[in-house]
């Protein structure tokens, strides 16, 4: 049976606020009860968007980082850019670089 996206807002809005109040209660946020609030925020949104898209075929537009510092996950949709290669050889030096903004005295 599909979740009707109302009643899943209604709760994800209450996993919010619940999530405020265990931060704000304690500012720390390894303490139990904020761990607890953000796995309960998270199931509350996971349970929205699924209900949004089952109803609607619609995504929301967040994506909810889950801790995995895999890198591979990224690089697939990035361009890696090497900054430190060594194709640098054909640039000019940087006391040519100097000698280009310094004003020409001849002109």
């Amino acid at each position: 049976m599909a979740t009707d996206p109302q009643a899943a807002l209604d709760r994800l809005f209450a996993a919010f606020s619940a999530h405020l109040h265990a931060v704000a209660g304690t500012r720390d946020g390894d303490a139990p009860a904020v761990i607890d609030a953000a796995d309960t925020l998270m199931d509350a949104f996971d349970t929205y968007d699924e209900a949004l898209y089952d109803a609607y075929e619609v995504d929301t537009p967040f994506v909810v980082y889950d801790g995995d510092d895999d890198d591979d996950d990224w690089e697939d949709d990035v361009d890696i850019i090497d900054v430190d290669d060594d194709d640098d050889d054909d640039l000019p030096a940087v006391e040519e670089l100097d000698e280009l903004d310094e004003p020409d005295a001849d002109r």
